[in-house]
């Protein structure tokens, strides 16, 4: 599932709202979840889960195909933690097939 389809799947629960509305809804919500991650804030959706960052420190890795060392600088990484009515959710589904 991808930006468009949640668009316009809550286009089709919410009939009140045009599509327009709903596109603006969903870009505003995650640009306002990717600033708050850019600025280094955990963000908590209870129930779903929680995104955070984290730093990556520089270490040394390996070319697979040549072997050879690779510098590997430090970075930021996003890190998304499932919640547990989602876990529960989806235990309960693998459960029921």
């Amino acid at each position: 599932m991808n930006r468009s389809d949640i668009v316009r799947l809550l286009a089709q629960q919410f009939t009140h709202l045009t599509d327009q509305d709903v596109e603006l809804a969903v870009d505003g919500i995650l640009d306002a979840m990717n600033h708050a991650l850019v600025r280094g804030h955990r963000i908590e959706v209870r129930g779903f889960g929680s995104f955070k960052v984290v730093d990556r420190p520089p270490r040394m890795g390996r070319n697979p195909r040549t072997g050879e060392p690779v510098s590997i600088p430090k970075r930021r990484a996003p890190l998304f933690k499932v919640g547990k009515a989602l876990r529960t959710s989806l235990d309960d589904d693998v459960e029921e097939r």
